[in-house]
């Protein structure tokens, strides 16, 4: 009785060494919204300040050609951050989802889907450890990863979303897999917050002569070097470079009169966005008037809102382009 008992006090410490004694990824930190698990471990983080994520709100099945997919996706845009975590074996994954359903329903978001083990379809936990829990996104031993491998066809999953303090819209999944086979338990967060992407990052303005060509095929030309701040009229210095063209295209052809026409996309309410974009034109009108002595008689500014779109609303780059001054000969 004494040896046996030696040998299980000798082992205990190899088994409790399994579980990262820190986090192992330097600089990483909780994400403000969600809290880890008490005990947790965090050996695996990334974040975009924009990017493009397929978050999966529905069960993996087979598709036509036996291949896996899903009942249903989203594709979502904004700040991305992913986050793994290691929690200790004496912890369940059930107590682990549990939880965090219980903080998220508090923080009111609201669950688009659900799931567990064999309800949540054909190698629900493969697809996880494959495309977002590789050796390259788990830092550190790897015991840290084997988790995910190991405990991938008894996992649980929910999406929830909501909008945070300021409305911005959030999805949240969070993704967990129970400790087996004397592993640790197994983590994944992957938060979308639907932020616009910093724009101004690329300048790209056509000249006057560009200018002219699209008026003489279309009757209108699209300038998209013209900047506001955000829910501003204010034309701000970054676009004298757009400006300076645009008088040059007048100033080439005094016979010529435009309207100047403000566009926006369909963010906010529209009698608003109407004000808005009347105001940034009248705001080109008298910067072109003032700083480049273009004849304001032959200039005349109309703000359409969100009118007449060139993309689809439904993205942020759609928006983008749809954002824009155009110059419409009268």
């Amino acid at each position: 009785m004494k040896k046996y008992l030696l040998l299980c006090l000798a082992l205990a410490p190899l088994a409790h060494a399994q579980m990262p004694p820190q986090d192992t990824v330097k600089g990483a930190k909780d994400h403000p919204l969600l809290s880890r698990f008490a005990g947790a471990r965090l050996v695996g983080y990334e974040v975009k300040e924009f990017d493009e994520a397929v978050i999966p709100a529905g069960k993996r099945v087979a598709d036509k050609k036996d291949g896996p997919a899903f009942d249903k996706v989203l594709t979502l845009e904004g700040k991305v951050t992913r986050i793994a975590y290691n929690y200790p074996r004496d912890r369940s994954a059930v107590e682990v989802m549990r939880n965090y359903q219980a903080a998220l329903d508090k923080a009111g978001l609201k669950t688009v889907f659900a799931c567990a083990k064999e309800n949540c379809g054909v190698s629900f936990g493969e697809y996880w450890r494959a495309s977002r829990l590789s050796n390259n996104f788990v830092k550190g031993e790897i015991a840290y990863v084997q988790p995910f491998n190991y405990g991938r066809d008894d996992e649980r999953y929910l999406l929830a979303k909501g909008t945070t303090a300021d409305g911005t819209p959030v999805h949240v999944a969070v993704y967990s897999v129970a400790p087996v086979q004397d592993k640790n338990g197994g983590l994944y967060l992957e938060i979308v917050e639907g932020k616009p992407m910093e724009g101004d990052k690329v300048s790209a303005s056509l000249n006057a002569a560009d200018m002219a060509k699209g008026i003489a095929a279309e009757g209108k030309v699209a300038v998209y070097g013209v900047y506001f701040d955000t829910d501003k009229s204010e034309v701000k210095p970054e676009s004298k470079a757009a400006l300076g063209e645009m008088a040059r295209l007048l100033q080439q052809n005094p016979q010529w009169k435009v309207y100047v026409v403000g566009h926006t996309d369909n963010q906010g309410a529209l009698a608003h966005n109407l004000e808005l974009s009347q105001k940034r034109a009248e705001a080109v009108v008298k910067a072109l008037a003032a700083d480049y002595k273009v004849d304001g008689k032959r200039l005349s500014a109309k703000g359409v809102a969100s009118y007449a779109p060139v993309a689809s609303n439904d993205a942020e780059p759609g928006r983008e382009k749809n954002r824009r001054v155009e110059l419409v000969k009268q």
